[in-house]
């Protein structure tokens, strides 16, 4: 988690889904352990992921915090840098209101962004009135959009013109004005606005977005629409005029017409990093002659469609609270451009990757033919050599290619059917095989087998037509989606052990199955010849038991013999003595 860049991934909400990638614009995200981060030197902060992630794991960096220490601290005042979409973003809302909630903040002085926007359009005006105008013109008033020019479109970064946004613009004017020691929060729809601020900290102090904004007025318990303004309370140094217009698409192209008088410009707009791709990829050669001035937008709508504003009404009345609130002089008026609102933009792209690198990734995920490139966008990347691109950088890993992945898991599959010295099907709910063993069709015979070797797994075969004997259990499985088990299933002369199991309940059912034919002969003979042996025991005993008895009674007779001999010796001797 990096906290120092506007946009950072709560890690352990990122729920491996991949959205981010797909829609991010420039793929900066890198994925590690099924975890996105946001990779701060390819990053845009175009917001497009902070708006797409399902759990919000894409956070913006929350600066209310230091904007409470600076406003806190007395000793320096504060001056507020408000974005002409404000009238957009506090519907209906009376500026002096606006202006009275932010004093209560602790703002020294509320004044509007479209101040520097004014000095911007007067100095480009400046310069295509024949100063330098011939060839292609790339606004600079959109961080993002000349951050994606440096580092996606390099051969074009010299055509940025060389003057900073409305914003630094703005902080050079508030500076002049008020004194080099005054401090500048900006406030605003923009992300890209952060990156500026940690950019140019001698101008602009603390960016902030209008829900940062709400929540310190929130937390201050302060109410705009509720509030009292007071006489003071007010733009200064003065209210924007035509600057106001920026907001919109098309804004900045007529702020600079209506400045013109040298030879004719084409205008156009682009507003969308999407679009901005269209327009400048494969260009190579920029037009020379002409003057061509290029309004860049890094948001369809404009500055209204901030990714951190509200849209919670149609974007045309957006638009027209934007263009009311606009006022065009009569005529033009001399802007001051202080020189010190130049600005550079140098080209910020890494070296791209070489074929033979992307065709050795490639080969990595399996993919050795330009058939086996589906380029599905299931891994976020709309081509596969993008995606192969992504990991040579360390943004992807292969474990995002769906394809990829599907092959591995039938490769184990595989591996593992191989390996079972039992035979298994698997079937779907019309008993057509999907899947089985080579040790499934040795059991039914030469014909299976020889159709397993033409057609390795008998997919698409009838399981009914190879073990009709007991295709019943498989239906009946289909139906309750209760395992069935037999220990000794007969088929002909045949003895099976079947188990069958269900994998998708009603849709999907595989089976092991053993052949215990020989196994249970084994066991009839082993138990028939226990059978013998009792027997055989049972006739010794009942031998020994008849010796025994007639061991028994002659020593009965015997004892009895001479119980009686011993009897008749004594009468006698008791006799002889009478």
């Amino acid at each position: 988690m990096n906290h120092s860049y506007p946009v950072y991934t709560i890690e352990a909400e990122c729920q491996d889904c991949y959205k981010c990638v797909r829609h991010c614009p420039v793929k900066a995200i890198r994925v590690r352990d099924g975890h996105a981060a946001v990779l701060p030197e390819l990053c845009i902060a175009c917001g497009k992921c902070v708006e797409v992630c399902p759990v919000k794991a894409k956070q913006v960096r929350n600066d209310t915090g230091r904007a409470r220490l600076l406003l806190q601290d007395r000793s320096t005042p504060v001056y507020l840098s408000l974005a002409p979409s404000w009238v957009s973003e506090f519907k209906d809302l009376a500026p002096a209101r606006l202006i009275r909630a932010m004093k209560l903040l602790g703002f020294a002085g509320v004044s509007e962004t479209a101040l520097g926007a004014q000095l911007v359009s007067a100095r480009v005006a400046g310069e295509l009135n024949g100063k330098g105008g011939g060839g292609l013109h790339l606004s600079s008033a959109c961080p993002t959009a000349a951050d994606y020019i440096r580092k996606y479109q390099p051969a074009l970064a010299c055509a940025i013109t060389p003057v900073g946004s409305p914003l630094m613009a703005h902080a050079r004017l508030l500076r002049d004005r008020f004194g080099e020691n005054i401090r500048v929060i900006f406030i605003g729809p923009c992300i890209g606005k952060k990156n500026e601020a940690d950019r140019y900290p001698e101008l602009i102090n603390l960016a902030l977005t209008y829900p940062e904004l709400r929540q310190m007025l929130r937390e201050a318990a302060i109410d705009p629409e509720r509030l009292q303004p007071e006489p003071d309370d007010r733009f200064v140094p003065e209210a924007a005029e035509e600057g106001a217009r920026y907001p919109v698409e098309g804004g900045m192209n007529d702020t600079i017409e209506f400045q013109l008088d040298g030879p004719p410009v084409h205008f156009a707009t682009l507003a969308g990093v999407d679009n901005l791709k269209l327009a400048f990829n494969g260009m190579e050669q920029i037009p020379a002659k002409e003057p061509i001035f290029v309004e860049m937008l890094a948001c369809p709508g404009g500055c209204v469609h901030g990714p951190c504003s509200e849209h919670d009404s149609p974007g045309l009345l957006e638009r027209l609270r934007v263009l009311r609130k606009t006022h065009f002089p009569a005529e033009p008026l001399p802007r001051t451009t202080p020189g010190r609102i130049d600005a550079a933009f140098p080209s910020d792209a890494a070296p791209p990757p070489t074929d033979g690198d992307i065709l050795a990734a490639l080969r990595s995920i399996g993919k050795t033919t330009p058939e086996d490139e589906l380029n599905c966008d299931g891994c976020g990347y709309d081509t596969c050599r993008n995606f192969a691109r992504a990991m040579l950088s360390g943004r992807a890993e292969p474990s995002m290619c769906v394809s990829y992945l599907k092959k591995q898991a039938l490769k184990k599959a595989n591996a593992i059917l191989r390996s079972i010295s039992s035979g298994v099907v698997i079937a779907d709910r019309n008993l057509q095989i999907i899947e089985s063993n080579r040790n499934f069709a040795k059991l039914f015979g030469e014909e299976t087998l020889e159709a397993f070797d033409a057609c390795p797994g008998l997919a698409g075969a009838d399981l009914s037509r190879i073990v009709p004997s007991f295709a019943n259990l498989f239906e009946s499985a289909l139906k309750s989606g209760d395992e069935i088990r037999r220990d000794s299933l007969k088929v002909g002369r045949r003895l099976f052990n079947l188990n069958i199991f269900i994998i998708e309940p009603g849709e999907v059912v595989g089976a092991v199955i053993f052949d215990v034919t020989n196994t249970e002969l084994r066991r009839e003979q082993i138990a028939a010849r226990a059978r013998q042996v009792i027997e055989n025991n049972l006739a010794t005993v009942q031998e020994i038991a008849c010796r025994l008895g007639e061991q028994m009674a002659d020593t009965e007779l015997l004892l009895r013999s001479i119980a009686d001999d011993y009897a008749d010796d004594n009468i006698a001797g008791e006799k002889g003595e009478s």
